[in-house]
């Protein structure tokens, strides 16, 4: 039986429609029909074929040892069809989300449980094949986190732009009941982000964007304040909506001006978590980290038992779905082009 995928085929080129048979899975592997998919940053940097580190220098994804072709999405719900005969008991026809950042199992890492931070990943769309397609292979039947009853297509967002903002809002601790979070980017983690406040009892959150339609939509999904990145006085607002000055901020950008302007936002003791891989470099004044004193921190995805509590709390109605734009899957293309001139609000999701 033959599947469609969309891969990578070439950097910067159109996404290839590609008939492959339907693989068969081996030993703890589940093959899993795909629901929905989503469309992701991320994914946009494996289509272009590097990350921007700054004074022209590049980091080839190549280098990081992914190879063409390849499919893309690693936010992926699907359903259960078949699994290998040492995958244990599987319930054929669960429908779930898939964690997508996948270790080598044997590392320190990987044996701590943050497989997401494991230096020789397998993760899906990014190192295996993903959810671009009829069907995906998943190497094992634990990261599948059954929906419950849950929409697949609002779901998909939680393996990456869910987990993600998850992981990172966790970072603050205690923070996020004292005192606004500030968010820099109302994209699809941005709007996520807003949910995940809410889902936490969080103070709130004031948003950053220099996009109006996106301030808007945050706006509109509860931000207590919305503010120009690009304004003049960006800085004095942050500190006029934050009561002086910013403790939390979180960086979904992650890109010169905005981790500049999170820098310079941050009060005393502020704490910066960089989630944003847009690209760029700073420089800073290393006796102005001990003196203001200033966390600064990065954030890569988020672990499986967070997802797992993500999914449980959507499962409780704690937390409501962002906003997601449904496509067929025939229109990667479109939806990829889309995002990349930054036309997109909340998460565009593809329906095989």
């Amino acid at each position: 039986m033959q599947m469609r995928c969309y891969c990578v085929t070439g950097h910067g080129q159109p996404l290839e429609l590609v008939q492959r048979d339907t693989p068969q899975p081996q030993g703890t592997e589940v093959l899993v029909r795909v629901r929905a998919a989503g469309l992701c940053h991320s994914d946009l940097h494996i289509w272009e074929g590097y990350y921007d580190l700054g004074g022209g220098k590049k980091l080839s994804l190549a280098d990081r040892g992914i190879k063409l072709p390849l499919t893309l999405s690693h936010e992926i719900c699907g359903e259960v069809v078949a699994a290998g005969p040492q995958a244990g008991d599987v319930q054929m026809g669960t429908v779930a989300v898939v964690h997508p950042w996948i270790g080598c199992g044997k590392c320190a890492a990987c044996e701590r449980g943050e497989e997401n931070i494991c230096m020789k990943p397998q993760s899906l769309g990014v190192m295996r094949d993903g959810g671009f397609a009829d069907y995906v292979i998943v190497p094992h039947p634990r990261y599948l986190v059954d929906l419950g009853g849950l929409d697949p297509v609002k779901a998909a967002p939680l393996a990456c732009a869910g987990v993600t903002t998850y992981s990172a809002v966790k970072k603050f601790g205690e923070r996020i009941h004292q005192d606004p979070v500030v968010i820099i980017g109302a994209g699809g983690l941005g709007m996520m982000a807003i949910e995940v406040l809410k889902a936490l009892g969080a103070k709130g959150a004031v948003v950053v964007d220099v996009d109006s339609a996106k301030r808007e939509a945050a706006l509109k999904a509860g931000a207590l304040a919305v503010i120009d990145a690009r304004a003049s006085d960006a800085v004095k607002q942050i500190a006029d909506a934050t009561g002086g000055g910013a403790r939390a901020v979180l960086d979904l950008v992650g890109a010169t001006p905005t981790v500049k302007l999170a820098l310079d936002a941050s009060t005393r003791g502020g704490h910066v978590v960089v989630v944003g891989l847009m690209g760029g470099d700073i420089t800073i004044s290393l006796p102005i980290i001990p003196m203001r004193p200033l966390k600064i921190e990065g954030s890569y995805v988020g672990s499986l038992p967070e997802l797992r509590e993500l999914v449980a709390l959507m499962r409780e109605g704690k937390m409501q779905p962002s906003s997601v734009t449904p496509r067929p899957l025939g229109e990667v293309n479109e939806a990829l082009e889309a995002l990349a001139q930054g036309k997109v609000v909340g998460r565009q999701v593809l329906v095989p």
